[in-house]
């Protein structure tokens, strides 16, 4: 049976168990922030690397607070040390900003055996988060997929097209329109919101019979691998 006194040992002077209690606290934590991570998540794909960055930062920053303590010259060391990395690693979403600074303080919360509040704090974390997701906040046109092929210069051909949109689309919209070929031909890319019924599948044989497409290519939005 676990014995949770040895959840009151200082912070200054921790216990083998007490540290092994944060480090496995930061794993889980770490894991459901993951989970979190990859329900609430709506791009085209998410890295594998940032998921893993989620689960082992918290046990880094716990690691490195239990080292450090309340020791001035250790964390001073620890701020000497970390000067000498180079971290040019781009965060694109503020979203996942926002997921960093919340393994970060689940590791500190639970280097420092603040554990009611790293617990508490995850909880809260992902209860707003769900809230988001599924209040107004988070409503607005929402799509399957990005459409691309080029067509000749013709209204005629894109109305074909569009006819075809509509008959596989719940929405659509387009994207970006550019000129090919010294503007004989387009270049188009539009959102796509699929019909119950459709598929990309469907979609893309559809559009395929007409002879004026070419370089057809759908990139589906529920693709979550990296490559």
């Amino acid at each position: 049976m676990l014995d949770f006194t040895v959840l009151n040992s200082s912070f200054a002077n921790p216990t083998w168990i007490s540290a092994i209690y944060a480090f496995l606290l930061s794993f889980i934590l770490g894991v459901a922030l993951s989970l979190l991570y990859v329900k609430t998540f709506k791009g085209l794909s998410y890295s594998l690397n940032f998921l893993h960055g989620l689960v082992l930062l918290p046990i880094v920053i716990a690691i490195a607070m239990q080292a450090i303590g309340d020791n001035v010259a250790r964390g001073i060391g620890m701020i000497g040390a970390l000067s000498l990395l180079r971290f040019r690693t781009n965060v694109k979403d503020p979203r996942d900003m926002f997921f960093i600074f919340a393994a970060l303080t689940i590791g500190l919360s639970c280097g420092v055996h603040a554990y009611g509040i790293a617990i508490l704090g995850t909880g809260c974390f992902i209860l707003a988060l769900l809230v988001l997701q599924r209040s107004p906040f988070a409503a607005g046109p929402q799509f399957d997929g990005l459409l691309r092929f080029n067509l000749p210069r013709s209204p005629q051909e894109q109305r074909e097209v569009e006819d075809v949109l509509q008959n596989q689309c719940r929405h659509f919209a387009l994207a970006t329109i550019r000129e090919l070929a010294q503007g004989e031909r387009l270049d188009f890319s539009y959102q796509v919101r699929l019909k119950s019924t459709s598929s990309s599948a469907d979609l893309v044989e559809q559009l395929g019979k007409l002879p004026s497409v070419r370089g057809l290519n759908f990139m589906n939005q529920e693709s979550v691998i990296e490559v």
